[in-house]
C-alpha cells in the first residue's frame, strides 16, 4: 500500500470532527488528478455492496456503540451504510447532483442514531471509518490500475477529507438537535406523569410505565413534601417559592441524583454553599446536592426527590425505605431539611404505592396548612388535631366562636393575656408551674387566669371533653385567624 495514505488514515481515530482546512492550505486539483479520482470512484460505485459488507463488519468489530444496533437489526444498519456510501461516493463524481442528497442522508443518520441512543462519538467514528475505507479503496484501485497515478491523488486528498469532516459536522449538528428534542419530550412526559401521579389522575394502566420512567418501584412506600414561602405583604416583593435542600441518604443507600439531567423536572434549586438566597419563580433549578455521608446520618429517602410545581407550593415525591409504621424516617427528613428562614414545609403521612401519591399530596397540603405563618416544618402525623381543624375550616371557625366567643367581649389586651396563658398551660401538659415559667409569672397567677376563663366560658378544664374542645378552638383561632 502506498505510504502516502498512512498519515491521513491515522487521523480517523479522533473523537471530534476536525475543522475543514483553511482555503489557503487546500491543494488545487488539476484536471488530470480529478480524472484519476473519478475513475477510481466509479469502480467503488460498482462494488458498493462489497464495500458496505466490509464497513458493517468493521463497525461490529471496532465500534462497541454500533454492536447492539447491528445485533438487533443488521439489515437496517446495512441499508443505512449503503445509502450513505452511495451518496457520498457519488458526490466525489457528481458533486452538484449528489451534494444535497448526501447532506440529507447524513442528517437523517444523525437523527436516527440519536433516537436510538447510540453515542455521538460512535456515530462520528463510524463516519470516519467509512471515510478511511473509501479513501483507502480509492488509493488501492488507482495503484492497481497505474501506480504512477497515486501521486496525483495527493492533489485531491484535502478536498476528500474536508468532505468527510463536513459530513461529520452535519451528523453532529443533526444528532444534537434531535437529542435536544428528545430530551425536551422526555422531560415533558416525565413532568406530566409526576403531575398526574400527584393529582391522583394517573391511570392504573400507566403505573408500570410511570415506575419505569421515574425509576421508582410501583409498590414502594412514599411520602410527599409540600414547600412554600411565608406569606409576603404588599411592601415585601420577592420570590414566593423557597430554595430547599433535602437531606442526603445514609451510607449504603442509593445517593441523591438518580433522576437523570435530561429528564429531571423543575424543582426548587439547591442553595449554593455561599448563599441561601431563594430562587426566582420559573428559573431553571438545580439538583439537590448531598454532603459527604457520615456514619451518624439519619435515614432518609433512598433516591433524589422528583419535584412538581403547583400554583401555591412545590411538591416533592419522597421514596421511603424504612420499616412501615416507623415515624423516625419522616422525622429525620424533617430534621435535616435545609431551607431559608420563613419557609413553610409540610410532610404528609406515608402511603403505599404510586397509585396513592394523590392522597399523599393532599396529606402534605394539609400539613402545610397547619404550618405557622412564620415558617417551619410540620409532620402531619404529629399534628393531627390541627389537621382536623384546617380540613374543615367552617366547623373549626364555628367551634372557636362557640368556645372562645365570650372572651371577645373583653378588652383585647385582657383577652390576649387569657388566651396566651391558656395556650401555655396546654403546651405545658396542664402544669401551672411550667406555664408560669414560660410566661414569667407565678403559678398562682396562671391558675387565677384559668379560673377566670372557666367563669367566662362555662368550661371546666379538668373535664376531658371540655379540654379537647378548648384545645381545638385555640388551634382554629391560630390557624384560621377566626
Amino acid at each position: 500500500m502506498p505510504q502516502v495514505v498512512r498519515p491521513r488514515i491515522a487521523v480517523l481515530h479522533g473523537t471530534h470532527p476536525a475543522a475543514p482546512l483553511p482555503q489557503r492550505f487546500r491543494s488545487l486539483a488539476d484536471r488530470e488528478a480529478v480524472e484519476v479520482l473519478h475513475r477510481a470512484a466509479r469502480v467503488l460505485v460498482a462494488s458498493l455492496p462489497v464495500l458496505t459488507d466490509r464497513l458493517v463488519d468493521a463497525l461490529y468489530e471496532q465500534e462497541p456503540g454500533y454492536r447492539a444496533a447491528i445485533d438487533s437489526d443488521r439489515a437496517e444498519v446495512w441499508q443505512e451504510v449503503h445509502h450513505s456510501l452511495r451518496h457520498n461516493v457519488g458526490s466525489l463524481i457528481q458533486p452538484r447532483e449528489f451534494r444535497e442528497a448526501a447532506h440529507r442522508t447524513s442528517r437523517w443518520i444523525g437523527e436516527i442514531r440519536a433516537g436510538q441512543g447510540v453515542p455521538l462519538d460512535a456515530v462520528l467514528h463510524a463516519f470516519r471509518m467509512g471515510g478511511a475505507m473509501v479513501w483507502q479503496d480509492l488509493v488501492d484501485e488507482t495503484a492497481r490500475r497505474d501506480p504512477d497515478d497515486v501521486r496525483l491523488l495527493v492533489h485531491v486528498a484535502a478536498d476528500v477529507w474536508n468532505f468527510v469532516d463536513e459530513h461529520c459536522g452535519i451528523v453532529a449538528d443533526a444528532y444534537r438537535q434531535a437529542e435536544r428534542r428528545l430530551s425536551w419530550r422526555r422531560e415533558n412526559q416525565q413532568r406530566l406523569m409526576i403531575a398526574a401521579l400527584l393529582d391522583g389522575t394517573a391511570r392504573i394502566a400507566d403505573l408500570r410505565e410511570a415506575a419505569a420512567m421515574l425509576g421508582l418501584p410501583e409498590q414502594g412506600r412514599y411520602a410527599v413534601l409540600a414547600v412554600a414561602a411565608a406569606p409576603r405583604g404588599p411592601q415585601q416583593p420577592g420570590p414566593s417559592r423557597p430554595t430547599v435542600t433535602l437531606p442526603a441518604p445514609p451510607p449504603g443507600e442509593t445517593p441523591y441524583g438518580r433522576a437523570r439531567p435530561d429528564t429531571a423536572p423543575h424543582r426548587p434549586a439547591a442553595p449554593d454553599t455561599a448563599s441561601h438566597r431563594p430562587a426566582a419563580p420559573g428559573t431553571a433549578s438545580r439538583r439537590p446536592t448531598a454532603p459527604d455521608p457520615a456514619p451518624h446520618r439519619p435515614a432518609g429517602p433512598a433516591t433524589a426527590p422528583l419535584w412538581h410545581t403547583g400554583p401555591d407550593a412545590e411538591f416533592a415525591i419522597l421514596r421511603l425505605t424504612g420499616e412501615a409504621g416507623d415515624p423516625g424516617e419522616l422525622r429525620a427528613v424533617a430534621a435535616a431539611l435545609d431551607a431559608p428562614a420563613g419557609t413553610r414545609a409540610g410532610i404528609g403521612s406515608a402511603v403505599e404505592g404510586l397509585a396513592a401519591l394523590g392522597d399523599a399530596r393532599r396529606l402534605a397540603e394539609t400539613a402545610l396548612r397547619t404550618c405557622p405563618a412564620s415558617g417551619g416544618t410540620v409532620l402531619l402525623d404529629e399534628h393531627l388535631p390541627d389537621a382536623l381543624v384546617v380540613s374543615s375550616p367552617a366547623l373549626g371557625s364555628a367551634l372557636a366562636d362557640r368556645v372562645l366567643g365570650p372572651l371577645d367581649r373583653l378588652d383585647p389586651a385582657d383577652r390576649d393575656v387569657i388566651v396566651e396563658t391558656l395556650t401555655a398551660w396546654l403546651d405545658a401538659d396542664g402544669s401551672a408551674q411550667r406555664a408560669g415559667a414560660r410566661l414569667y409569672c407565678h403559678r398562682n397567677t396562671v391558675l387565677n387566669r384559668l379560673r377566670r376563663f372557666e367563669q367566662l366560658t362555662g368550661r371546666c378544664l379538668t373535664r376531658p371533653r371540655d379540654a379537647v374542645e378548648v384545645s381545638l378552638a385555640l388551634a382554629a383561632r391560630r390557624l384560621l385567624g377566626t
